[in-house]
C-alpha cells in the first residue's frame, strides 16, 4: 500500500514540476525598446506611438525619439509606430531574452498635409467658434443631381436657395437673409465672388458639382483669411483630389424638356508613387422649362498630382464651364400667368373693381391660358432675319429654336447669357519640419461674356399674355427710320483677369 502511494507521490511532483516548467515559459516577459525616425533626414520623432497589436501595450516617444514598452510576453508579435503626418509602419517580430530592440523609421505621408483643406479657411469641431454644416461627397451625389451647386444646401439651417429666373446657372442662395452678394463663395481656397458687385454666377461653374469633394458652409462673420463679403456667411467647395486608383468612366443623365448631360471621367492613378493624374469633361444641352431658357454649355475639370520628395508635394487644379443660355426673369407679370389670382392680390392691394376689369380686358381671360412656362422674355425670331448675330467678341450662330407656346420657332430670346470663366491653381505643399507646414496658392480666375437685353423704342406684339417683342417690326422700323436704329439688342461685356497669391505658415505648438 506504502509503495502505491509513494509511486503517486513521485508522479505527481513530475507532473508539477513540467506545469511550473510550462508556466515559467509562458509568462517570460521581456522589455521592446528601440526609436522612431524620419527616413529621409534621420530626425528623431518625438510624440510617435508605438503599441503592441492585440494588447494593451503601447508607449508614446520622448524627446529623443526613445520608446520602451515593458512586460511584453515571449514569442512573435506585431508591432505597429505611428506620427501625425507620417505613413504608418508595422513589423512583426520575435521577443526574447531580457530585452528586444525594435527601431522604426516612418515615411512622411502626402495625405498628412490634407492638401486643400489648408486653404480653405474650414471650421473644425470644437475648435473653432463658428456655426457651420458639412456636406460630403456621398450627400452631393444623392441630392444634387444635375441641379445647380447651391441647391444641395437647402437643407441646412439658415439657408435658402432657389432656381431663381429657371434658366440654367441662375440660381441664388441666401444666408441668414443675406443674399450672396454678401455670402462669400470659395472653390478650393480661392474666392470666386465678382470683383465688382460681390455676386456669384453659377452658370460659370457648372461642372464644379461633379467633381466637388466636399461643402462647408459657415453661417455668419467667420475666420476667413481674405476680404470678402462674409457677412452672410462662407460657403467653402473643394474639388476631388488627383485619384490614386485607376478609372475610366461615362455616366448619361436624361430628363425632360430635352435635357441631355454627358459626363466622362478618367484618372491614371497612382504612377511610380509620385504622379497622378484626373480629368473629367460635361456637355450639357436642354430646352429648358421655361419657354425659351435653353442651355448649351460645356464643362471642364483637372487635378494634376505630383509628389516631389517626401517633404513637398505640388497640386495643379484647373475647372471652368463655357456656356451660352437663354435667360427668364425672376419678375414677371403677375396678371400673364393667372389672371383670377392676380385678381385677389388687386383687391389685398385695395384696387377698385374697374382697376381689375381694366387690366384682365388686356389680357385673356381664361386663368389657365398661360401656364407656368411662359417667358415674356422669349418670342418668335423670324428666319428671314438670318441665323447668325454679333455678340460684340465675334459673330456667332443664333440658338436656331425655342419652345414658345408649345411649338417649335425660331428663337428669339431678348435675354441670352454666354461666359467662360476658368479658374486654375497651382498648389505647394512644403512640411518643413514635424510642426511646421508651409503652404502656398497661386492662381487665375480670368473670364470674358456678357448678357443681352433691349435698349431704346422695340416693337411690342400685345396679342398674348404678356408683351413681347415683335423682331420683324422692330427691324421694319428701324430700317424705315432715316436716323438709325430705334430699338436694339445690345450685348454687355464683362471681362476679367485675375491674379493672386495665399500664402499660410501653420505651427503646431503642441498638442
Amino acid at each position: 500500500m506504502s509503495k502505491k502511494f509513494y509511486c503517486f507521490a513521485r508522479n505527481g511532483a513530475l507532473a508539477l514540476a513540467l506545469l511550473l516548467a510550462g508556466s515559467a515559459s509562458a509568462f517570460a516577459q521581456t522589455t521592446v525598446t528601440g526609436t522612431v525616425t524620419d527616413v529621409d533626414t534621420g530626425e528623431a520623432l518625438p510624440g510617435a506611438n508605438v503599441v503592441v497589436l492585440g494588447t494593451m501595450l503601447g508607449a508614446a516617444t520622448d524627446a529623443n525619439g526613445r520608446y520602451t514598452i515593458a512586460g511584453v510576453s515571449a514569442g512573435t508579435h506585431t508591432l505597429e509606430a505611428t506620427f501625425v503626418g507620417f505613413e504608418t509602419l508595422r513589423r512583426v517580430v520575435s521577443v526574447g531574452g531580457a530585452e528586444t530592440t525594435v527601431d522604426f523609421a516612418l515615411t512622411f505621408s502626402s495625405t498628412g498635409m490634407a492638401a486643400l483643406e489648408v486653404f480653405a479657411s474650414r471650421a473644425v469641431e470644437r475648435r473653432t467658434p463658428v456655426a457651420y454644416s458639412n456636406v460630403d461627397k456621398i450627400q452631393v451625389q444623392r441630392e444634387l443631381g444635375s441641379q445647380d451647386v447651391p441647391l444641395v444646401l437647402n437643407t441646412t439651417p439658415s439657408v435658402y436657395a432657389s432656381a431663381a429666373g429657371g434658366g440654367a446657372g441662375d440660381s441664388r442662395i441666401n444666408v441668414r437673409g443675406f443674399n450672396q452678394r454678401n455670402v462669400a463663395i470659395m472653390i478650393n481656397g480661392v474666392p470666386v465672388n465678382d470683383m465688382e458687385n460681390g455676386w456669384v454666377y453659377w452658370s460659370n461653374w457648372d461642372g464644379v458639382g461633379d467633381a466637388t469633394s466636399s461643402i462647408q458652409l459657415q453661417r455668419g462673420l467667420s475666420a476667413v483669411n481674405l476680404a470678402t463679403p462674409s457677412i452672410g456667411g462662407t460657403m467653402n467647395i473643394l474639388t476631388d483630389p488627383a485619384s490614386i486608383g485607376r478609372q475610366a468612366k461615362i455616366k448619361q443623365e436624361m430628363g425632360n424638356d430635352g435635357f441631355l448631360k454627358t459626363s466622362v471621367f478618367a484618372n491614371t492613378g497612382l504612377i511610380n508613387n509620385k504622379f497622378a493624374v484626373s480629368l473629367a469633361g460635361v456637355r450639357k444641352t436642354a430646352d429648358g422649362y421655361y419657354d425659351g431658357t435653353w442651355t448649351d454649355a460645356w464643362a471642364y475639370y483637372g487635378a494634376i498630382s505630383y509628389q516631389v520628395n517626401a517633404k513637398n508635394r505640388l497640386d495643379f487644379f484647373a475647372v471652368g464651364a463655357p456656356q451660352r443660355h437663354g435667360q427668364n426673369l425672376y419678375k414677371q407679370n403677375l396678371m400673364a400667368y393667372d389672371p383670377v389670382y392676380a385678381a385677389e392680390v388687386f383687391k389685398e392691394d385695395g384696387r377698385g373693381q374697374n382697376t381689375i376689369d381694366g387690366a384682365q380686358d388686356k389680357f385673356w381671360t381664361d386663368k389657365n391660358y398661360a401656364g407656368r412656362r411662359f417667358n415674356e422674355n422669349a418670342s418668335e425670331y423670324p428666319a428671314s432675319l438670318g441665323t447668325t448675330q454679333n455678340n460684340g467678341f465675334g459673330t456667332i450662330d443664333r440658338h436656331e429654336t425655342c419652345t414658345i407656346a408649345g411649338e417649335e420657332v425660331g428663337c428669339g430670346n431678348e435675354r441670352e447669357n454666354f461666359f467662360h470663366k476658368p479658374q486654375i491653381n497651382l498648389n505647394w505643399y512644403s512640411q518643413l519640419s514635424q510642426k511646421l507646414l508651409l503652404s502656398t496658392v497661386v492662381y487665375y480666375s480670368g473670364g470674358k461674356g456678357g448678357g443681352t437685353g433691349y435698349l431704346g423704342s422695340m416693337g411690342w406684339d400685345y396679342s398674348g399674355p404678356s408683351r413681347v417683342i415683335d423682331f420683324q417690326s422692330t427691324y421694319d422700323r428701324n430700317v424705315a427710320n432715316s436716323n438709325g436704329s430705334r430699338g436694339i439688342l445690345r450685348n454687355s461685356h464683362n471681362v476679367q483677369d485675375t491674379w493672386g497669391a495665399i500664402s499660410k505658415l501653420k505651427i503646431n505648438v503642441n498638442e
